[in-house]
């Protein structure tokens, strides 16, 4: 007589009422580390900087068909609490929908591929092994998150041959995208600094808000690029320009401007910067001013090309939903930008529409419709 199945929907109930806000532990990888031990993985936690993270593996360290999953199971505040009609940690089940914080963000995909890795190692046991490389870091600054279990994976000689990341990807129809990529995100801090003065003497200042609204132009108006093969065109956003100057008779002496640069795979965060530092400069000699510039490159772009991989996880998508996944690189970024550099990745989960949200929510049937795509996958990847 075969054995209960693991019920992913109740796993993510489960992992729903440990308040697990980043970088809080919540009790989320203590549930895990219990019933992945009970199913016969080796279990370590890889804690760092604060942060609790989870690596687990069935079967001989260093095989030459090891597949790994990664995920998180820490969320973002809950924001209002009073805005909710449900209690954020509360898992609670109405019309077909589980609702709380990181029901779809993603503790449903932990559980899925929690769920589908207990149940295919001990009813199919594979030749090979399979790692679960969980997270308590994603949502934050992701410092001490993934790159921690990156960290001990090589210092313990593991490694995964490939990785999915169980990410929400489809944007309204369960199946419908996967990752293939993400584009690269940057970040850009400018300090304009001139002279302070009265308004009706403007030849006796040096005004940094004109200089200021010249670089902004310049960068806004720049064409990055048209786009490639997989990627949409690199995109610059001027996200704020404050002088905190209340007067209306004085030019201010200092001015700052922020810009955010999504870009694809033709950029590197080393050649963008640069870019910046020399539109800054050029700006700076027309206007005689001084102009201080702070970049944070938050992910470079990537992409693993169409090939066994999608191949795999779109066919199993196909099966399971009738649905063939569109091959994406759209959207923030992901802890798939510190895996591409271990072993090759994709990513794919389900439909993210209210991640984030008040009354974060996510359909059971789809939790169980995961679970069914990842199993599929192990035994196609192993089979």
């Amino acid at each position: 007589m075969s054995a209960t199945p693991t019920d992913p929907a109740a796993l993510t109930a489960a992992l729903i009422r440990c308040p697990s806000v980043t970088p809080e532990e919540g009790g989320a990888l203590v549930l895990l580390d219990e019933a992945l031990s009970a199913a016969g993985f080796d279990c370590v936690r890889v804690d760092r900087g604060g942060v609790s993270n989870l690596f687990a593996r069935w079967g001989a360290r260093g095989h030459a068909r090891t597949f790994g999953f990664n995920g998180h199971t820490d969320v973002v505040p809950v924001g209002d609490e009073a805005a909710w009609t449900v209690a954020p940690f509360g898992a609670e089940e109405r019309d077909g929908w589980l609702y709380g914080r990181g029901a779809t963000d993603m503790k449903s995909g932990v559980a899925a591929f929690a769920a589908a890795a207990i149940d295919f190692v001990r009813d199919t046991p594979p030749d090979g092994a399979v790692i679960l490389a969980i997270t308590g870091d994603e949502e934050g600054d992701a410092l001490d998150g993934t790159v921690a279990l990156l960290d001990h994976m090589k210092s313990a000689d593991e490694a995964m041959s490939v990785c999915l990341v169980g990410e929400p990807t489809c944007p309204e129809t369960m199946g419908e995208m996967m990752k293939i990529g993400r584009r690269g995100s940057m970040s850009a801090w400018f300090t304009v600094t001139g002279v302070q003065g009265h308004s009706a003497y403007p030849h006796r200042a040096r005004n940094p808000l004109p200089a200021i609204a010249r670089l902004m132009d310049r960068l806004a108006s720049h064409e990055l690029d048209q786009g490639t093969a997989h990627f949409d065109p690199s995109t610059l956003a001027v996200v704020t320009i404050d002088t905190g100057n209340p007067a209306t008779n004085v030019i201010p002496a200092q001015g700052r401007a922020t810009v955010n640069i999504r870009f694809n795979d033709l950029h590197s965060g080393d050649s963008l910067s640069a870019w910046l530092r020399a539109e800054a400069a050029e700006v700076a000699r027309e206007f005689d001013v001084g102009i201080e510039v702070v970049i944070k490159v938050s992910g470079e772009a990537f992409l693993t090309p169409p090939g066994p991989l999608s191949d795999l996880v779109g066919a199993a998508v196909a099966a399971e939903t009738g649905v063939t996944p569109e091959l994406s690189t759209t959207g923030g970024t992901s802890d798939a930008r510190f895996i591409k550099d271990h072993c090759p990745v994709v990513e794919f989960g389900l439909v993210g529409q209210t991640m984030h949200q008040v009354d974060e929510r996510v359909e059971l049937a789809q939790i169980h419709q995961l679970k069914a795509i990842y199993g599929r996958i192990l035994a196609s990847y192993f089979g």
